[in-house]
């Protein structure tokens, strides 16, 4: 049995959830509370002295970092594959993964939005300001790569759901949570939409999670 540590609003977490439910995973979840500094407890520190979420516990292994849990998930289990065959494909999923894992993700990440506000007494407009001027660049490139393939379905590449809809869906989720102007990237809210109409990304939503406020 596999159990997730895990945080319902962490973008790590959400990709994670939604790569498991993809492979039909059934898993354990537990809530490691970010906005009450669990991942800074002793407990949790033994676990993971990085202090972060998601951690993936399998029987005595433990895995931590979402992009390293994505790609043992799958290579230990390859039915409803989440890379394509071709090699040079598996390089173009990986790479848009990494547009939003790398370059977009870690700017608005709750640790560097924290140390803007109680560090640097950022007030909450700028640390709103800093955040839609680093995704929208994010996104300005990905809606370009997005744009030139001509052979891609509705999701990122291809036909059928990728790495790289596991880490898009979550970051679209934050930039409408920081109020982002999304009208310039068609291409990313359609297969956003398209996305949220599957049961594994619906069920991996942050509002649905056992630790979401009122669930």
């Amino acid at each position: 049995m596999m159990t997730l540590y895990a945080y319902f609003r962490s973008s790590t977490s959400y990709r994670t959830r939604i790569a498991m439910n993809l492979k039909q995973l059934d898993y354990d979840y537990i809530t490691v509370n970010l906005a009450q500094d669990e991942q800074l407890e002793a407990a949790f520190q033994s676990i993971n002295p990085q202090g972060l979420v998601p951690v993936l516990q399998v029987d005595d292994l433990w895995l931590y970092q979402s992009p390293a849990i994505l790609e043992w998930l799958e290579e230990v289990y390859p039915e409803h594959p989440l890379l394509p065959k071709d090699v040079a494909a598996r390089m173009k999923v990986r790479a848009l993964s990494a547009m939003i894992g790398c370059d977009i993700h870690p700017l608005n990440n709750r640790r560097i939005l924290q140390y803007l506000r109680n560090e640097l007494s950022v007030d909450e407009a700028k640390v709103m300001t800093w955040c839609q001027r680093w995704m929208s660049e994010g996104f300005a490139a990905l809606e370009k790569r997005l744009a030139q393939d001509k052979t891609r379905g509705k999701f990122c590449y291809s036909d059928r759901p990728t790495f790289a809809d596991c880490y898009l869906i979550p970051q679209v989720s934050s930039a409408k949570r920081f109020k982002v102007d999304l009208t310039a990237y068609p291409n990313i809210v359609a297969i956003d939409a398209h996305c949220r109409t599957l049961e594994a990304f619906a069920d991996a939503d942050p509002m649905v999670q056992p630790d979401a406020p009122n669930a």
